[in-house]
């Protein structure tokens, strides 16, 4: 697989935790239904990195692993359009692991923002283990063993994107220098033809003398139409232009997805932690008692009190659900006294029920025949070992391990 037809590429996961709420669903899932049909995406559970923090109580994780899988496949993610696995059974992300690990500095991986953090936040739980240190240098493996261009993630996730391009750099630096790289790159232009080879000359020199990004994707794309080079080849130029050696694990890039609004039911961050969530197959029974209970505008005692909206955890809701002419009625009738607060509860009682029934007719679909989703999930496993192992047989072979 070339360097350039990486950027197509995209890898996500999600850690099987139990089962996904509406967070889940506007912050992540619908953002994979729309990447499926734009890249290649690969999307897999990370259930080695649920062990990072659960080892000591494994027991919930293979029927999390199965429910999550159908939260996504209800979500819409389609099996046709995108590979789904599980992580653990891709063992050629512990192998990269392992063989990234020789060449990782410590500091590196301590100095990981979430690092701390995680700990901070875990404290009850004993994290001073090589499994939680390590944790971000496998999420690094996971990427770069299917040498994904793209990888969704929040603001706060950047980091890991940033030490997996780190990480990438100096694997090639270190073993894409191969004997003779300069001489088997020239050769390589002058493959090209002469106009091809004039025109990456002078792309190499714009972006190596002036930084000239435009320069180097345009150098990308003509590289992609190459048909007189080999793969090998075009992975060199590539490597050739940033003034390295061949790539052989290409850098990825954070495609930052916006921010998921969906509040709890308390006004926080939608979370199983504060114990605030709908879940992403609530009954519809369970999502009308949880949002006729929730807390409103604690000035608003009586019902003829008026109510400011931005100090109701409800008006939270009707930022996601509702329409322009509902928050208006929402606000004015909550200021004025003229609605009460489950009269102004009731429009997103019924959006979010409207909102989940497909979900849970989908779901029913896949709940009713274990099998098709067993079915599912071992396809996606194949053809992600496929993709893993041609990375592997190229690492190997760079670190002196492909034995005859």
């Amino acid at each position: 697989m070339s360097s350039v037809d990486s950027q197509q590429r995209i890898l996500s996961g999600m850690r099987p935790t139990g089962k996904l709420h509406l967070g889940h669903y506007h912050g992540v899932l619908k953002n994979w239904v729309k990447l499926q049909h734009e890249f290649e995406c690969f999307f897999f559970v990370a259930d080695w990195h649920a062990l990072t923090t659960n080892y000591d109580d494994p027991s919930g994780i293979e029927h999390s692993v199965w429910e999550m899988v159908v939260d996504w496949l209800a979500a819409g993610v389609n099996p046709g359009s995108s590979t789904l696995f599980i992580q653990s059974r891709v063992p050629e992300h512990a192998e990269l692991h392992l063989l990234l690990s020789m060449i990782t500095p410590l500091g590196w991986l301590e100095r990981i923002p979430t690092y701390k953090d995680q700990q901070e936040k875990l404290r009850e739980k004993d994290l001073a283990t090589y499994g939680f240190l390590g944790y971000p240098l496998l999420q690094s493996a996971d990427i770069l063993v299917y040498r994904a261009g793209r990888v969704p993630v929040g603001a706060d996730q950047v980091s890991h994107v940033e030490i997996t391009r780190e990480i990438a750099r100096r694997f090639n630096h270190i073993y894409g220098r191969e004997p003779g790289f300069e001489e088997q790159a020239e050769g390589a232009i002058v493959k090209m033809g002469k106009k091809n080879a004039k025109l990456y000359r002078t792309l190499k020199n714009r972006y190596q003398e002036a930084g000239d990004m435009e320069a180097l994707e345009t150098a990308r794309a003509l590289l992609k139409e190459q048909q007189n080079i080999s793969l090998g080849d075009r992975e060199r130029l590539y490597g050739y232009i940033e003034g390295g050696g061949k790539v052989i694990l290409p850098e990825p890039r954070p495609l930052l997805t916006p921010d998921s609004k969906m509040p709890g039911l308390d006004g926080q961050k939608m979370s199983k932690s504060y114990n605030n969530t709908i879940g992403l197959r609530e009954h519809p029974d369970t999502v009308s008692r949880k949002v006729r209970t929730m807390q409103t505008d604690p000035q608003r005692v009586r019902r003829t009190d008026p109510g400011e909206p931005e100090k109701c955890p409800v008006w939270g809701l009707h930022k996601v659900y509702s329409d322009e002419r509902t928050q208006m009625w929402a606000q004015n009738g909550c200021r004025s006294a003229g609605i009460g607060c489950l009269e102004c509860k009731k429009p997103l009682i019924d959006a979010i029920v409207e909102e989940q029934k497909p979900l849970h007719d989908r779901a029913a679909e896949y709940e009713s025949n274990p099998d098709l989703v067993r079915a599912i999930i071992e396809d996606g496993c194949e053809t992600a070992r496929d993709a893993a192992r041609d990375t592997l047989e190229e690492v190997r072979a760079v670190m002196g391990l492909k034995y005859r």
